[in-house]
């Protein structure tokens, strides 16, 4: 009976995984990706880039730092829930204060562990993220026919606009800079920070912690804000940030909100989803990719210097390089598909990446697009 599976993850296809549930009791239906960090399951879990997904970790250590509320990068997990290769371990970490299981359970986010994670993610890489159901249920009662019909049935990720569904429901400023070793977080350093607005697709807290951290004073707007309530805070730059679904299906308002902005020459800074809106305002595409890419190792070339970074991605959309038009240079190139990875716009301060800069994979490889940010705002307000 100990060995009794209480957990199971049913694939559109038919196949079926069995394993020991964790967390929360229930059934969730939703995309299935891997991740490839070794660290920061906490922080994954957390980001809202994750909105309709499970997350299959390759990692097999998962639960041995516990739980930091000062890692999360949202006030509770976004992830609908996480595939493991062992049963979470118990917490061994000074910073710990408690455990992932638990903090599962409190937050309704579903866990299987026991599963063989090296053939699933194998499965993901041949025929691209698939639509699953996972069901967590002690008793072990599992209607697998059920489970297969609903991972069918889902509609998926295209097409669906999940920024609304995860983004602030009101303003708000944050003031809080990056976490230093025996100081906790900062401030901001300038004497006179530069006023950003950032429009909240789904933002991590450390994005925001990292504009502030170079001097920037930020307001957080929801996803709908228009053009005319971003001017209103009289903005020296604008920030797009991360997010979960279709870009081409949260385009459709924001991307009209982008081009008024770009008339104006105003520094703009986009990350994930906001790199894809902003591509897309430009007149670009995006497409949705096979399995995607998800993990703090992937080398990205800056097609201007040479310097290769080593970056953490989360996406499982892209830009069309094929389809940037005239004046719209790109940047950065994943040196693993050769995918676009960042956009400039010729003689203008608008600028953008797919990667994440503020999750330290590197670990500072690409902490000078803030810093290029932070200057063109100096820039403009100098009239340099």
């Amino acid at each position: 009976m100990a060995n009794k599976p209480t957990a199971c993850l049913a694939l559109a296809d038919g196949t079926v995984f069995y394993g020991q549930g964790f967390g929360a009791p229930g059934e969730v239906v939703a995309e299935l990706v891997f991740n490839t960090a070794m660290t920061g399951y906490q922080e994954i879990m957390t980001d809202p880039s994750y909105a309709s997904q499970i997350v299959t970790f390759t990692f097999p250590h998962i639960g041995n730092t516990g739980i930091t509320p000062e890692d999360d990068e949202a006030p509770d997990p976004v992830a609908s829930g996480i595939v493991v290769r062992w049963d979470p371990t118990d917490p061994s970490n000074w910073r710990a204060a408690g455990d992932l299981p638990g903090w599962m359970a409190r937050r309704g986010r579903i866990g299987i562990g026991g599963v063989d994670t090296r053939r699933l993610t194998r499965a993901i890489r041949q025929q691209g993220a698939p639509h699953v159901v996972l069901a967590h249920d002690p008793d072990g009662k599992f209607d697998i026919a059920a489970m297969v019909a609903k991972a069918r049935n889902w509609t998926g990720l295209v097409g669906l606009d999940l920024a609304r569904d995860v983004t602030c429901r009101q303003s708000y400023r944050w003031d809080q800079g990056a976490w230093e070793w025996g100081k906790g977080f900062g401030t901001s350093p300038e004497q006179k920070p530069f006023k950003v607005v950032a429009l909240d697709y789904g933002a991590k807290r450390n994005i925001l912690r990292s504009l502030v951290a170079f001097g920037a004073d930020v307001t957080v707007l929801p996803a709908t804000a228009t053009a005319e309530e971003v001017l209103a805070h009289e903005p020296e730059g604008v920030f797009l940030s991360n997010g979960p679904g279709d870009p081409a299906a949260t385009g459709e308002y924001a991307v009209p909100m982008i081009q008024s902005l770009l008339d104006r020459d105003m520094p703009i800074f986009g990350i994930c989803l906001g790199h894809q809106m902003l591509a897309l305002a430009l007149g670009a595409k995006t497409v949705k990719m096979g399995h995607g890419h998800h993990g703090a190792n992937h080398p990205v070339r800056d097609t201007e210097t040479g310097k290769v970074e080593i970056t953490s991605m989360n996406h499982g959309f892209a830009v069309d390089s094929q389809t940037l038009p005239a004046g719209v240079i790109e940047t950065h190139v994943s040196l693993f598909d050769g995918s676009n990875c960042g956009i400039r716009v010729q003689d203008k301060p608008v600028f953008s990446v797919q990667y994440h800069p503020e999750a330290a994979p590197g670990p500072q490889d690409s902490l000078y697009l803030f810093q290029r940010f932070t200057d063109a705002m100096r820039n403009r307000r100098t009239g340099a």
